[in-house]
């Protein structure tokens, strides 16, 4: 097996998900129901089946509930622990230095609202052949389902910002990485602070490359992102059955 499939996964999934509200008002956004089960249900599937089966679940709001249902992995033939953030939130990039631990050397990280039907393991290829402390993937967006935030150009990531767009920005962050533990050696623990601000500290220093994909990515962050997805998993548009996992 390719070595990139013994690397552990980091999931992002302990924010209060304000967009999706009323419904997560009492369910956390990464148990919301997609084409009849909770969708990180699909995104375990998602990541078995490309040889990825060591998951740390970084978590918040309702983060209980999650555990619960999961437990250690075994019902998925999967590794599975628990992060979390304590009685404050500390961002995307303070819940993974906190998980950093039980993490590999090398991981991959994923928002829990995404589901991109990616080929994992030649991403995760090309991040340890680039020796690069970090790996951003991204889509040549050009404003059609976000705000483009990466200058992309022959093979780097020249520049990354979310709230500081300019004109060559025709890329958008597609919301998978990877990184070396070492990325985060800058950065203490216990405090608040995004994962977008340590991407662009890296780009600054050199150390992010960039890889970009070809299909769109999928997402339940908003009511029309989730609708969209649990019509085309329902309707098993993507070649599959969306059901057809251990029943928890």
């Amino acid at each position: 097996m390719a070595e990139s499939a013994n690397l552990s996964v980091a999931i992002l999934a302990g924010g209060v998900a304000t967009r999706l509200r009323p419904i997560t008002e009492t369910i956390p956004k990464i148990l919301v129901e997609v084409a009849g089960e909770p969708f990180l249900s699909h995104q375990l599937r998602l990541l078995r089946s490309n040889g990825l089966t060591k998951v740390v679940l970084c978590l918040g709001h309702l983060g209980h509930m999650v555990v619960e249902k999961y437990g250690d992995g075994a019902n998925w033939d999967m590794e599975i622990q628990y992060s979390f953030d304590g009685e404050t939130l500390l961002g995307t990039g303070g819940a993974l230095i906190r998980a950093l631990p039980m993490l590999d050397r090398n991981f991959y990280v994923l928002y829990g609202d995404s589901y991109l039907l990616v080929d994992y393991q030649a991403v995760g290829r090309a991040f340890l052949a680039s020796r690069q402390l970090g790996l951003m993937t991204v889509f040549k967006n050009r404003e059609a389902w976000d705000t483009s935030n990466v200058w992309f150009e022959n093979g780097k990531i020249r520049d990354y910002s979310k709230t500081n767009k300019t004109p060559r920005m025709e890329h958008i962050d597609y919301g998978l990485s990877l990184f070396q533990a070492k990325a985060f050696d800058r950065h203490p623990p216990n405090t608040l602070i995004d994962l977008s601000t340590i991407q662009t500290d890296l780009v600054a220093r050199q150390e992010l490359v960039g890889y970009e994909m070809s299909a769109r990515f999928y997402e339940i962050g908003s009511h029309a992102g989730l609708a969209e997805l649990s019509h085309i998993m329902a309707s098993c548009e993507f070649g599959h059955s969306p059901n057809k996992t251990p029943s928890l």
